[in-house]
C-alpha cells in the first residue's frame, strides 16, 4: 500500500503525487523565467527541459505542449495577481469602498511594473497560434473585475455609492449587464454597473500605457502622482 501523507489544505497524496506537483512548480518557475527573457512566442518546452536538468521527452511526461505551458503560465500568473490584489483589498475596512478601489488600483499597478513580462502575457499581444482554454483560464482571469464589483455593489447596498451621468442604457447593454448582475449575484443597477466597466477598463489602460511605455520616454517625470490622479478621477467616475 502506498505511503501517503496529507497536505495543508486537507487533500492526500502519495509521495509520486507530491514528485509529480513539485516538478510541475519547478517548469512553471522555469517558464516563468523564459517568459521573461524571450517572451511568450518563443517559449520552448525543449528549452526549459534543458533547464531543468532532464531530457525533452521527460518534460512532456508532465506539460504535454508548448501551448500547455502557455495556460500553466497564465493561470499561474492571474491568480499571482488576484492574490496580491485580494490581500491589498482586504487590508482595508469593508465599509471604506473608495479607498478600496485604490487598494485595488495600486495592487494591479505594482503587480504589473514586478511583473511586466507576465502582465504582458496577460494583457499584452496574443500569442500567434496559441487560444486560452476558458475552461481554465475565465475563473482566474476575473478575479480582479469581479473584486472591483463587489466593492461597487457593497457601496450601492449600503447607499454610499452616488450615481454619475445618464441613467438609463441601451436595451441590448441592459440586457448584458443584467447577465452579469444575475451570474455575480450583485444589485449594482445598470448604469452603475456599466461606469463600472469603463473604470475597469480605464485603469488597465492608463496601468498597460505605463507598462509598455506607450506614454513616450520622458513625457511624464511624476508617473505615480499621474497614476494616483487617474485613481481619483475613476473613483469619482464609479460614484465612490
Amino acid at each position: 500500500m502506498p505511503v501517503i501523507s496529507e497536505t495543508a489544505s486537507g487533500e492526500l497524496r502519495t509521495p509520486r503525487e507530491r514528485a509529480r506537483a513539485q516538478t510541475i512548480a519547478d517548469i512553471v518557475r522555469l517558464g516563468r523565467q523564459h517568459l521573461a527573457q524571450h517572451g511568450a512566442a518563443a517559449l520552448s518546452l525543449r528549452a526549459v527541459a534543458r533547464d531543468l536538468g532532464v531530457v525533452s521527452s521527460a518534460v512532456y511526461r508532465y506539460v504535454g505542449s508548448r501551448d500547455e505551458l502557455l495556460t500553466l503560465l497564465l493561470v499561474d500568473a492571474y491568480n499571482d495577481l488576484g492574490d496580491a490584489v485580494d490581500a491589498a483589498v482586504e487590508s482595508v475596512p469593508a465599509e471604506e469602498s473608495r479607498a478600496r478601489f485604490a487598494a485595488l488600483a495600486r495592487a494591479v499597478r505594482g503587480w504589473a511594473l514586478r511583473e511586466p513580462a507576465r502582465y504582458g502575457l496577460l494583457f499584452g499581444s496574443p500569442v500567434p497560434g496559441y487560444q486560452a482554454p476558458a475552461e481554465r483560464t475565465t475563473a482566474p482571469g476575473t478575479r480582479v473585475v469581479i473584486g472591483l464589483v463587489r466593492i461597487l455593489d457593497a457601496a450601492y447596498r449600503a447607499g454610499r455609492l452616488a450615481e454619475r451621468g445618464p441613467s438609463a442604457v441601451p436595451a441590448p447593454l441592459a440586457a448584458d449587464l443584467d447577465a452579469i448582475r444575475r451570474e455575480l449575484g450583485v444589485e449594482v443597477p445598470d448604469a452603475l454597473l456599466a461606469h463600472g466597466t469603463l473604470v475597469w477598463t480605464s485603469l488597465f489602460g492608463a496601468i498597460s500605457f505605463e507598462v509598455f511605455g506607450q506614454y513616450g520616454a520622458g513625457t511624464f517625470s511624476a508617473p505615480d502622482e499621474l497614476f494616483e490622479h487617474h485613481v481619483a478621477v475613476l473613483a469619482d467616475l464609479a460614484g465612490l
